[in-house]
């Protein structure tokens, strides 16, 4: 499942971090990639500081109390963001995330587009799906949730910069169907709250709901 999710960051939010951005040091980001990426990635990461951490501190904030992120990923461990800059003939080969991250096994894969998409030329992240690739620039504070087990790759910047935050999360939830099922199941359940208020069907959902989660999660 791709879910493209508006709102994790207002507007304003998003630009008071890319104005924190520019005061960070980056790093060239191959140091932070496998073997065979390495040759293929042509990036710069921000390097570890505090004002890093309180980017990093902030964005978790949003992701963890964002209820459509929470419903989607259901996450039980995220790998450290990754502020990730990509200037002017800078790009990002096809490759497939690392099944393994500073311990934990990686579900899904997030990019947060931080950048007015106007900024900046190229820079799509594209991504193999069984039939064809879908190429994606959000606007600023919106997010890009999908399975670590795709193909995918970010196209040459052109003009400009980009700038997003990329992060990894272990999902309570193992299999991708399930995670679906549960987030269909999470939609239908808001929807008829809204709807009809609490019922007994409404009951029924979510005493199904939480059962299938106490047979899923791992």
């Amino acid at each position: 499942m791709f879910l493209a999710i508006d709102g994790i960051l207002t507007a304003p939010e998003a630009a008071a971090l890319r104005g924190a951005a520019e005061t960070l040091d980056f790093a060239d980001g191959r140091a932070t990639a496998g073997r065979i990426a390495r040759e293929i990635k042509a990036n710069d990461q921000a390097v570890a500081s505090p004002a890093l951490d309180a980017i990093r501190a902030k964005v978790t904030a949003a992701l963890m109390a964002h209820p459509v992120f929470a419903a989607a990923a259901r996450p039980r461990a995220m790998t450290p963001l990754i502020l990730s800059r990509y200037r002017e003939g800078q790009t990002y080969g096809t490759h497939v995330d690392d099944a393994l991250m500073q311990g934990l096994r990686t579900d899904l894969s997030f990019t947060l587009f931080l950048s007015e998409s106007e900024s900046y030329d190229g820079g799509a992240l594209v991504i193999a799906d069984t039939a064809e690739e879908r190429a994606f620039r959000l606007a600023p504070g919106a997010l890009l949730l999908y399975p670590s087990t795709t193909l995918h790759r970010v196209e040459r910047v052109t003009r400009g910069t980009r700038l997003c935050l990329v992060g990894w999360v272990q999902s309570w939830i193992r299999d991708a169907g399930q995670r679906e099922i549960l987030f269909d199941l999470d939609r239908a359940i808001a929807d008829l709250l809204a709807r009809e208020g609490k019922t007994p069907l409404l009951d029924t959902l979510t005493k199904t709901r939480s059962n299938l989660i106490r047979m899923w999660a791992a």
